[in-house]
């Protein structure tokens, strides 16, 4: 499958993939400008959301009527801030979607 990427964080964190050629949406942990960078996200029909963690909890709302589909594949990924532990609960979610059981259930 092909298509395109796009990342969404803070402009620190989208920077290096910028670098890469990836979209970036840059955007700080103010929800209002999460939402609104998360529906241009969906809008454009990327096939790849990379997240980061410190507002993954912001674009949660937009992203989570497409968690059920194929595309777009959201992944959320630590930033250098404190984890907070949703990369974590992002990643069991799609690890219980694909296997039919929470492997990371403590």
């Amino acid at each position: 499958m092909e298509g395109k990427a796009a990342v969404l964080g803070s402009a620190d964190f989208v920077m290096p993939f910028a670098a890469m050629g990836l979209d970036t949406f840059p955007a700080e942990a103010v929800a209002a400008q999460v939402e609104a960078q998360a529906t241009l996200i969906l809008k454009q029909k990327y096939a790849l959301v990379v997240v980061a963690e410190n507002i993954a909890r912001l674009a949660q709302p937009v992203f989570e009527a497409t968690q059920k589909t194929a595309t777009p594949c959201v992944v959320v990924v630590p930033f250098a801030t404190a984890p907070e532990g949703i990369a974590t609960e992002s990643l069991g979610r799609m690890l219980k979607m694909a296997t039919g059981i929470n492997i990371l259930k403590n």
